[in-house]
């Protein structure tokens, strides 16, 4: 949890009202960075407008935090943090960097579908049109389906 790079998660909410899911990666659009799940713990129920949708989503849904436990799920890292060095430029990490954003982000969609699919309460809506991966994926959703086994059903069906 506290290594950088690609990683999947979910925000697994004990609320009040029943649990509710939250599905995020690492690997940012705008930056070649891929921080720790570890890092993104904080940051999701902190105060900063552009790092804390978790918070955003539930207090959207008059859910109070305090009355809440977290867990978190995280599977990878699935690929390391592009290497940063003296020779790299801006433009050649994010070269390095937006393949494997793309991959992880498709897999966060399917990840996201295939819990709502599944009849877990997913909080959140994951938009994205890169490619899935089918031989990629299949072993990252098995991972999740050991901690969320209404995936199993699903896939069955």
């Amino acid at each position: 949890m506290l290594r950088r790079g690609f990683w999947l998660y979910v925000w697994r909410v004990e609320a009040p009202r029943g649990d509710l899911l939250y599905v995020g990666r690492t690997g940012d659009n705008s930056s070649p960075h891929a921080s720790a799940p570890y890092t993104r713990m904080g940051q999701h129920l902190g105060s900063a407008a552009n790092q804390n949708a978790l918070r955003r989503h539930l207090e959207a849904r008059g859910v109070a935090l305090e009355a809440c436990t977290f867990h978190l799920v995280g599977h990878g890292p699935l690929y390391d943090e592009v290497a940063k060095t003296g020779e790299n430029t801006r433009e050649v990490l994010m070269a390095a960097h937006k393949p494997l954003r793309d991959l992880v982000g498709a897999m966060e969609k399917a990840l996201a579908d295939d819990l709502a699919e599944a009849g877990y309460a997913v909080l959140n809506t994951v938009n994205c049109k890169w490619p899935l991966d089918p031989v990629l994926w299949a072993p990252v959703r098995a991972a999740f389906a050991e901690h969320f086994p209404n995936l199993n059903r699903e896939a069955a069906a």
